[in-house]
């Protein structure tokens, strides 16, 4: 009989925001699939957890995949964590659970902390739709992939590291324009949490006097002129069904 993987989501910050169940799942499991082995150990000793965990990182994950699968369909119980957040949001996971959904596999992802939800909901900016980019190709296809945006009409939600914050804050300002609304928001449920609301513009002078530290989401707003066209299109979509 096959086993399961589970997919469970671990703090992006405090500590205490790590569930019950979470907890439960991880000291039930025949192994502990982890990012980065050390980190992970210090969050496994705070909670009591002495379940096995081997590696499975990005760098690893084309070729680990095959073996897992193999020891799932052998009936043994798996977990897979990140450093942070929930794996496959950024982070490994995608592609181990797509190989167990198409063998077959049991999946079950655990609900919990993710960094790009709070840090949307606390910009102030339209969150009812949004778009998730991640984090931008570093070279090669960022610019095309910006031009692309340029007339998103929905609020668009980044990750960023904060050697790169400045760079590509000063990047969405040319594609975007200095007036956008956009908020930098960084270490989510830390000790030193902060949040910036502001123009673009305001937030590159912003950062380029304090210098950023820690784990960064960018919320940008969407083109105002494009989402007042798709508002339009819908209000005479709307009148034209009430008149049938």
């Amino acid at each position: 009989m096959a086993g399961k993987l589970y997919i469970v989501p671990t703090p992006v910050g405090n500590l205490a925001d790590m569930t019950p169940r979470a907890i439960e799942v991880l000291k039930g499991v025949d192994t502990i699939l982890a990012e980065d082995t050390r980190t992970s150990g210090v969050l496994l000793k705070h909670f009591d957890i002495t379940t096995p965990m081997r590696s499975h990182h990005k760098f690893n994950e084309h070729e680990a995949v095959a073996a897992v699968v193999e020891h799932l369909k052998a009936g043994e119980v798996m977990a897979l964590i990140s450093d942070a957040g929930t794996p496959g949001i950024s982070d490994p996971g995608f592609l181990l659970s797509r190989e167990c959904r198409r063998q077959g596999i049991e999946v079950e992802t655990l609900p919990g902390a993710t960094a790009f939800v709070p840090a949307l909901v606390n910009s102030g900016l339209p969150c009812d739709r949004f778009v998730f980019e991640g984090f931008l190709p570093p070279k090669k296809g960022r610019a095309t992939r910006l031009e692309e945006l340029k007339s998103q009409p929905l609020t668009m939600v980044f990750y960023e590291s904060p050697m790169r914050l400045l760079k590509t804050l000063e990047q969405f300002v040319e594609t975007f324009g200095a007036e956008r609304e956009a908020s930098v928001v960084r270490e989510i449920s830390k000790l030193h949490n902060t949040t910036h609301n502001g123009t673009l513009g305001e937030l590159v002078q912003h950062f380029t006097v304090n210098a950023p530290r820690g784990e960064i989401v960018i919320v940008v707003a969407g083109c105002p002129q494009q989402a007042a066209v798709k508002v339009d299109k819908y209000a005479a979509f709307k009148q034209k069904n009430a008149k049938v």
